[in-house]
């Protein structure tokens, strides 16, 4: 057989690479095209030869990482400021074979809801963001495109007496936070903020609009912690809203390596699950000092009892401690100074976004004191310099429902969660690739100490490195079962059934989006 030349090799090449480009390029056209029979929307369609395209792209990115010029771009944006606007967008992908990826607050860790490595459109959701509140049935309808600091504003404005169990982070969107779970520091008093969703309109594979009665439990099950995006596009959520006291109490003691915090991490260990609902400590470990951060849903004085029986060792003293309203817990836990005007929590913007990376784990037996003391060899690394590492503690309400409830399993039997996170700057961009490298090998340091078969993960804190689906073509039940049982344990087969049931041609995917199963063999 004659063997083509390299040359020859590399015309076919170039050949296929102009066609497969052109057939892209012809595509984009033909979906703008589709777009103009229905001028509301081509108002707010943005392409890269509008001024604002690179604007409008930007304003929603939270990592720095996914900004660089080789980061693959939508070739289209479209903003829509009514749902009714979206099943257009559905109907005109579909026929020119265009991938939707769906953003909220853009905080997805990797970036998967403003990037593909397929020719794909974002919908940005950022004009759906109304917020209604009934105070007398604790209830608020919140549009996927608000934050929860919005979310949280809007809850104060009607009511000093409730809350909503979600982030810290006021930034994040409700979009995406709510649709893989979400967790802040009501965690252990009232589980997570999907617990609370009672219903909710998502846009179906065929441009349909589905209330919860419509889309039916199944569906409704699913888009509560099992990644809204696999299922159709999420437009607004209904939850219910949670009392809290018109005062709370909120702590933050620093301790160093000096004064001993490696003991007192071990110690934590052992009683922050195990505490009274109402007290939430959480431990924030930094190179030079770990903050033990907590609310507690009480005054002081109760506070200090609760401390002194069950972790006198942490030192907590009365001028450590400041009462204060729920809704300035929530910015102060942020960083904000208690004094600062509630409209703080409007600004979708964050005051620094970095480049980062993260991984996640699950913890179900005390770490041993040696084990502990690991991580500060690591931490100390150059890398490690801006290096965060978050134990957030369950037990409470946590332990309570079951792991079947909605598809986040991470229940009973979990101690804490542990989130870690590396941080660099502009400046340091070219060692990214050792910062990535810094992070993966201290979550192998952590491989004996953390949960097992499967090492769980928390869908929130996406992680394409513990597996990805195929970009292009069919990815089988056996590839996606790699990351989705990490993410979701045994509801990974529920999802799965879900998803070939409403979308069985895969329309909604992106790397860890929910297969459907291909074959009765799949």
């Amino acid at each position: 057989m004659k063997i083509p030349s390299i040359s020859t090799l590399s015309f076919i090449l170039l050949v296929i690479f102009f066609c497969s480009s052109a057939a892209s390029a012809d595509d984009h056209e033909d979906f703008l095209e589709c777009l103009q029979n229905y001028p509301l929307i081509s108002n707010n369609t943005y392409t890269p030869s509008n001024t604002s395209y690179t604007s409008i792209l930007r304003f929603s990115i939270q990592n720095l990482r996914f900004t660089s010029d080789s980061t693959p771009k939508p070739h289209v944006i479209i903003t829509p400021k009514d749902e009714s606007q979206i099943p257009p967008v559905i109907h005109c992908a579909k026929i020119y074979d265009m991938e939707i990826r769906t953003r909220s607050g853009g905080h997805d860790y990797e970036a998967l809801s403003y990037v593909s490595h397929v020719p794909f459109v974002i919908v940005d959701l950022i004009n759906l963001s109304d917020i209604t509140v009934d105070a007398e049935e604790k209830t608020a309808w919140v549009e996927a495109g608000a934050t929860i600091g919005s979310l949280y504003y809007r809850i104060a404005e009607k009511s000093p007496i409730l809350g909503f169990p979600a982030g810290v982070c006021p930034t994040v969107g409700v979009g995406g936070h709510f649709s893989g779970g979400g967790y802040g520091t009501l965690l252990r008093k009232y589980g997570l903020a999907a617990d609370h969703v009672i219903d909710a309109r998502v846009v179906d594979v065929n441009g349909r609009m589905k209330d919860r009665r419509l889309m039916g439990e199944d569906v409704f099950w699913a888009i509560r912690g099992g990644g809204g995006a696999s299922f159709g596009i999420i437009t607004a959520w209904k939850v219910q809203l949670v009392d809290v006291p018109k005062k709370v109490t909120v702590f933050s003691i620093g301790r160093t390596l000096e004064q001993n915090v490696t003991s007192l991490i071990h110690r934590w260990q052992y009683v922050a699950p195990r505490l009274d609902k109402d007290l939430f400590i959480r431990i924030i470990i930094r190179r030079n000092v770990t903050y033990f951060n907590s609310l507690f849903l009480g005054g002081i004085d109760r506070l200090l009892s609760m401390m002194q029986e069950r972790f006198p060792e942490l030192g907590l003293v009365r001028e450590d401690c400041v009462e204060m309203s729920w809704i300035q817990s929530v910015m102060v836990l942020d960083g904000l100074p208690i004094h600062s005007p509630r409209e703080v929590l409007l600004n979708r913007n964050q005051p620094i976004v970095p480049y980062f990376k993260a991984k996640t784990d699950y913890v179900r037996q005390p770490i041993p004191e040696y084990g502990l003391q690991g991580i500060w060899r690591l931490i100390y690394e150059p890398e490690g310099d801006d290096s965060c590492i978050i134990f957030s503690p369950y037990g409470g309400r946590m332990d309570e429902i079951p792991q079947s409830a909605i598809p986040f399993p991470h229940r009973a039997g979990n101690l804490y969660k542990i989130q870690y996170l590396v941080y660099w700057q502009q400046n340091q961009v070219q060692n990214t690739d050792s910062y990535i490298r810094w992070i993966r090998r201290l979550y192998s340091y952590m491989t004996p100490y953390v949960s097992k078969s499967p090492r769980a993960a928390y869908m929130n804190y996406r992680d394409l490195d513990i597996g990805a689906n195929n970009n292009q073509g069919p990815t089988s039940y056996a590839q996606a079962s790699v990351w989705g049982i990490k993410y979701f344990m045994s509801n990974f087969d529920r999802l799965v059934r879900v998803k070939t049931n409403v979308d069985p041609d895969n329309f909604f995917k992106n790397e860890q989006s929910i297969p459907p199963l291909y074959s009765i063999n799949d």
